[in-house]
């Protein structure tokens, strides 16, 4: 299960993992935080408001997840941008619900730095976290629905190494977001803390047409394309995870399966 904030976290954070798990049987379930409202809409300098965006990246997150061979796709309908103003409790609730429901071995999120500072992706990392950890308790039971515990098995956060970064770079100039005035900007994972690369290389074409799914983005992620072929390996070729916790392998080597310990 990948529990993420925003449509096209799916396809440019995870997908290379979704369809590689998907396409070797693996079941993968995906839960968005919000709609990604304040997102761009194409070429428009002005959005046509938060409802008409948010169900034109509802319906791409849906048919992204659908190239990518995702069983099924929770909302959770938090607002894009205000995912750290969300009440933590019912949140967490909610995420834990989640994963009561499907009982997934491996969970994957976004690492504590949120990638390059964005305040939802911080707040879906930290959430996500602490809904493992209540899922597994039996005395956690904020609806009163009588789910039965969960405990996951491993624990990931994406983790961006300099090659990957340098790629996006590339494309899409300084990744950079302001918060309270101060500017946040991408910081690469060290190649030594990475703890899990999978291979991607057979599955790109499938994560691209993802991509591709979110036409309101592509004004952007169109630049995606016209990288030059050490770029587009680094970008398609691998993806790279942070190892949080694992409760049946460990170790310094590095892993190249999700399911290391599990399969």
């Amino acid at each position: 299960m990948c529990v993420l904030a925003h449509p096209d976290d799916e396809s440019l954070g995870t997908g290379g993992a979704l369809a590689k798990c998907a396409a070797e049987g693996v079941a993968t379930y995906l839960v968005t935080a919000t709609r990604g409202e304040r997102g761009r809409f194409g070429d428009s300098k002005e959005s046509p408001g938060l409802d008409v965006v948010g169900k034109a990246r509802e319906a791409e997150l849906r048919a992204a997840a659908r190239e990518l061979g995702v069983r099924d796709v929770q909302l959770l309908s938090y607002v894009d941008g205000d995912l750290d103003q969300a009440d933590p409790a019912e949140a967490i609730g909610r995420i834990a619900g989640h994963l009561r429901r499907v009982k997934p071995q491996v969970v994957v999120t976004f690492g504590p730095d949120g990638a390059y500072g964005h305040p939802d992706h911080i707040a879906i990392s930290q959430l996500t976290t602490a809904a493992i950890v209540c899922a597994a308790d039996p005395r956690f039971n904020p609806q009163k629905e009588g789910a039965d515990p969960h405990r996951v098995s491993k624990l990931y956060f994406i983790a961006w190494s300099p090659k990957k970064w340098a790629a996006y770079q590339a494309a899409l100039k300084k990744l950079v977001f302001k918060v309270d005035g101060e500017e946040r900007q991408a910081v690469p994972w060290p190649d030594w803390a990475i703890t899990t690369v999978i291979d991607t290389a057979a599955v790109w074409p499938t994560v691209w047409r993802a991509v591709s799914c979110h036409k309101t983005q592509m004004s952007i992620y169109e630049r995606l394309e016209e990288l030059e072929e050490e770029h587009q390996r680094a970008l398609w070729g691998t993806q790279e995870f942070y190892r949080v916790f694992s409760d049946v392998n460990g170790g310094r080597v590095q892993e190249s399966d999700l399911f290391e310990g599990l399969r």
